[in-house]
């Protein structure tokens, strides 16, 4: 994929980590997933005080997205930092629940993690590289 898709995804990111509901870590993520049809779904983290009702900016991508019907993916961009920096502070990989998430949907080979900084600051992984010798479908077929 070209430069632009990606500079364009982390810009989707990070505006969706505007919307983040953090009150509790005042840790602020956003994500934008796109899939292979050229939609791109975004999502911030939603805490809660009771914590484990929460979720994570990547899973609420996934959800909207699969929610709408969508289940083959491209990538996925995320960034985050202290809520109110204008910048990541440093790159956001995707906790092992997330993780977990993108293997159901997901070719470890070929999907993308988009870890940003800023718009043109980021470093590309790939989902098998985060997750060796992940679970996924395959696995119970």
């Amino acid at each position: 994929m070209e430069k632009e898709f990606y500079e364009d995804l982390c810009k989707k990111a990070l505006k969706a980590r505007e919307m983040s509901y953090c009150p509790y870590s005042d840790f602020a993520v956003g994500a934008a997933l796109a899939s292979d049809d050229g939609s791109v779904y975004t999502g911030c983290n939603i805490e809660n005080a009771a914590f484990t009702p929460g979720n994570c900016a990547e899973r609420t991508a996934f959800f909207k997205a699969v929610s709408e019907g969508k289940r083959k993916f491209l990538a996925i961009a995320i960034a985050g930092g202290r809520k109110g920096a204008k910048v990541p502070l440093d790159e956001c990989p995707p906790c092992g629940v997330c993780r977990q998430v993108m293997m159901e949907f997901c070719d470890p080979k070929t999907f993308e993690i988009v870890l940003a900084r800023s718009e043109h600051d980021y470093r590309i992984c790939l989902l098998g590289d985060l997750l060796p010798l992940g679970f996924g479908p395959g696995n119970i077929s």
